[in-house]
Parts: C-alpha cells; structure tokens; sequence
C-alpha cells in the first residue's frame, strides 16, 4: 500500500534534523527634535552581553503564525505601540554572525511617532532613543551598524517617492513638521513652494484642525494621512 502524505506526517519528526536558529531584528527610526533617531537596546546575556543591538529576537511557534508576527511582536515589546510603517527589508543567513550556531534573521525597518512611544520607552531600563549619527559610531553588536546603514538607505530612497516621512510623525501633523522630516529623511533641503505643490497635486492628507499658535504666531493647520497615502509613489522622485 502506498504511503499518504498524512501517513508521512505522522511519523515525521523535524527534530531529527538540523534546523538552524531564525530570528528577526528591526531598524526602528523616529523623528524628533529636527533630527533621525534610532531605537537601540542593550543585551543583557550573552553573546555581545552589555552591547547595545536593535530590537528582536527568536520566532515564537506558540504565539507567531508568520514571520510578520514575529516582527510586530517584539516591536510592540519594546515601544508599546504597533508601527504603521513596516518593510521587510532582507535576509541575512550564515554560521558566522551569531556564535550560538547557524542562523537566519529576517531584517526589517519601521518608522514610529515619538510621541506615541516615547514614555513607554523610557521605562523599559535597556531601551533607548539614540541619534543615528551617534549610533552608527557605537560598538554596536553582530552586524546591527552595517543594518542600520542599509535601513537608513532604503528609507532615504522610499522618501524620494512615497509618503512613508508621515509615519514618523503623529497622527496629526502640520506640513512644515513633514517637510523638515522628508528633509531629514533625503539628507538635503527642499524648497517649500515645490513641496506643497507636490504634496497638494497627490491630495494625500486631509486637514483635521487648527493647531494654536505659539507666541504672537499664526496657529498651523493640521492634517492627517488619508487612507490611499500608504500604498501611494509619486511618479516621479523627488530629486526629479
């Protein structure tokens, strides 16, 4: 009698076969202040015990059914919140970058609100906001600084063509907070006239209110992503 599959999977033992270690690690960025922030942790076993690393950690059979769950996971750990912007950004598998074995760590990049997270994580005690310029410099561990780079990039590149600057700012913002962060984000200043009429032309944001002014100033209007905005790329880029 010829074997089924449910007969193969009965007597199927996974454990009888070297499988090797998969994680996930996520390049959290916020923006705050007029500059680009990174979220760093600090390992408290070994390896690299004591070094700052990104945020992540193993798949979780018993509460994971895909890797995104993983990822959203250990983000929602260690911020408090779900990030309205994350992509996968690569994978990375080889026998060197982690000294417990053989392994496989699915890479991503998020955005975040500061305001939304920011008194979450300071009361986690090895979790902190640190300036991406400083962080790049830092004895960081595994292969976390060479991430960072590659992340820092790809966020460059989608802030030429898409909304993606939005998701590091709250929910309501006014035009100048998302110019100053597009600006942060592409390294290089843009010219305002330009930038309204770009960010107008899409009709992506919808104002939501006044927001009161500081001083003898004018208050601001506030605006809010509409629901198309995430999905939206300009057909050309910006430095176009």
């Amino acid at each position: 009698m010829q074997e089924t599959e449910a007969d193969f999977l009965q007597i199927y033992d996974r454990r009888d076969y070297l499988s090797p270690l998969v994680t996930v690690d996520a390049a959290i960025f916020t923006f705050h202040n007029g500059e680009l922030f990174v979220l760093l942790t600090k390992r408290s076993e070994h390896p690299e015990k004591d070094k700052w690393a990104l945020p992540g950690g193993f798949v979780d059979e018993t509460k994971d059914t895909s890797i995104e769950d993983t990822v959203q996971r250990k983000l929602k750990e260690k911020t408090g919140i779900e990030a309205p912007y994350v992509e996968q950004l690569q994978t990375v598998g080889n026998n060197i970058r982690d000294t417990r074995g053989w392994s496989v760590t699915v890479i991503y990049t998020a955005l975040v609100a500061f305001q939304d997270c920011q008194s979450y994580v300071e009361n986690i005690s090895e979790a902190s906001w640190i300036l991406y310029s400083e962080a790049i410099s830092m004895d960081v561990a595994f292969d976390h600084r060479e991430i960072m780079q590659a992340a820092r990039e790809r966020l460059k590149q989608k802030a030429l063509y898409s909304m993606i600057p939005a998701y590091a700012l709250p929910e309501e913002f006014t035009l100048p907070e998302l110019q100053a962060c597009l600006e942060v984000l592409i390294d290089k200043p843009i010219q305002k006239k330009s930038f309204r009429r770009r960010i107008e032309q899409a009709n992506l944001v919808e104002e939501v209110g006044q927001r009161p002014a500081s001083g003898k100033g004018r208050p601001s209007t506030s605006y809010k992503l509409k629901a198309n905005a995430k999905g939206f790329n300009f057909i050309r880029n910006l430095e176009a």
